[in-house]
Order: C-alpha cells, then structure tokens, then sequence
C-alpha cells in the first residue's frame, strides 16, 4: 500500500480540480504532485494550495512519472490529448477518470489502458449516487416490466451534456434489472404528440439552471402506486472526497482492469 498517495490532477483549474486539490492539501497521507489544465501558470486559491499546472498535456510526463495516481476531471479533448501523448507513463499508475461526455471509442482507450494499470471511469464518484445506482437496478429486478421507469436530472446551466452521464449509468441500471437493452428502450423527452407511451420504455428528461450542483430522481410508475429513489447532491466536495476514496483503494496494488464504484464500495 501507498503510504504518501502522490496524485496528478487533470484540469486542475475546473471546479472539481480546485475541489481535489483543497481536499489533498488538508489530507497529510496525499501529495499534489501537479495540475494539468487549460491555463499554465502557479495555481492558488483560498487556502495555501498553490502547485504548478501546465497548460500542454504533451508536456506532463514528468508529473506522471513522480505520481501515484491520475485523477482526471478535464474535458473530453484533453482527455483525449493525455492519453494519446502519455501512454506509457500512464501505464504505470492508477488513473481514475470523472471526465464526462467521452465518446465510446475513448471507453474502449481506457479498458485498452486498463490491461497494463488498473483503471477506473465513473460518470460520478458519490457514495451515495452509487448506492441510488445499485438500488436502482435492484428496484427493477423486484417491480419488473409491469412499472414505467422515468429518470429526471438537474444540472447548473453550464453543463454541456444530457441526459446527464449520472442519469445514463441509473438508466442502464434499470435495464440490467429488467433485461433490457437501454439503446433499444431509451426515450429522450417528450414533444409535441408524442403517442402513447410505449411499454418497456426508459424515459431521460434533463433540467438545467442556476448553480444546481446535481438531482437525480428515478421514478417507477404502476397503475395504483409509485416507487421513487432519489439524490441530491449539496456540494461538489463529496464527488472530489468520492474520486480520492477510489484513488486510494485503486492504488492499494490492485491489479489492472477496469473497476467502478461498486467494486471500491463492495455493492456487488
């Protein structure tokens, strides 16, 4: 086991960056080794966190080599941009990645990264997300397909992606206790004479406004009652103290694969 978790953090200048690095400075077992972002320059904030960010992921190769472990909460492009430039020291430490909107061939780059470094993507490190999520499926194993299912998620105006990535993995939750296949049964909103409702169907509806950190709500609806399971996030730390849960328990020598949640909670 790691006795000093020495972390890089990708997109370092974000609100998730800015989150993990506060967390790593009051934390005396973790060390900031350094930042990747989309500015260079000395970062620093309220409290004394201050650590050197470069804007070039071409460039980090040196961070990478010193670290223990990747946390990357950057952009889809730079994303990209890192794990082209810097696959092999990549290979050699833990990666853990809350980067949102990747597309299926940048899922398929992790599980290829995965067979030399244990990694570990997740749309969100919450616990308690985690657990609606294992409840989710769980809830439709019992209900069965007799229940209509509507996922409703809220996020702050400046998300760029929906149904929110949250929303998705509590959607294919649904359809793995149902025996579905999501892509054959999901239904983004409803406009104009939208028909009836077709049986079987996963419904997505995305609000976005204000600074809402992150709502997640499921809804399985019968003819004589309706169960919801719901989440509501107050403050992004607990996604960063979620990202270093799982950083630390991805660094305790596990070996490489690709992990999720579940395995760091033991919900399977």
């Amino acid at each position: 086991m790691v006795e000093r978790l020495r972390v890089v953090v990708s997109g370092a200048t974000g609100r998730m960056g800015r989150a993990l690095a506060g967390l790593v400075e009051e934390d005396e077992a973790l060390e900031l080794i350094g930042g990747i972002s989309r500015s260079s320059y000395e970062l620093g904030w309220a409290g004394t966190v201050g650590f050197p960010a470069i804007e070039a992921p071409e460039a980090a190769e040196w961070m990478l080599e010193e670290a223990d472990v990747l946390i990357d909460f950057s952009s889809p492009e730079l994303f990209r941009r890192l794990v082209a430039s810097q696959r092999e020291p990549l290979a050699g430490i833990a990666v853990v990645v809350g980067t949102t909107g990747l597309e299926p061939e940048d899922l398929a780059v992790l599980k290829e990264l995965a067979a030399e470094t244990p990694v570990l993507p997740a749309p969100n490190f919450s616990v308690g997300v985690n657990l609606l999520v294992a409840l989710a499926e769980q809830a439709a194993r019992v209900l069965g397909g007799e229940y209509d299912v509507e996922i409703i998620e809220a996020h702050h105006r400046r998300k760029a992606d929906a149904p929110s990535g949250t929303a998705l993995q509590i959607g294919q939750a649904v359809a793995r206790g149902l025996e579905l296949d999501l892509e054959q049964v999901r239904r983004n909103g409803r406009s104009g004479r939208s028909g009836e409702r077709a049986r079987g169907e996963i419904g997505f509806h995305a609000v976005r406004g204000g600074d809402i950190v992150g709502e997640h709500r499921v809804m399985y609806i019968g003819e004589r009652e309706r169960i919801e399971l719901g989440h509501v996030a107050a403050d992004r730390t607990l996604f960063a103290e979620g990202a270093l849960r799982a950083a630390r328990w991805l660094a305790e020598g596990r070996p490489p694969r690709v992990y999720t949640m579940r395995d760091v909670l033991g919900l399977d």
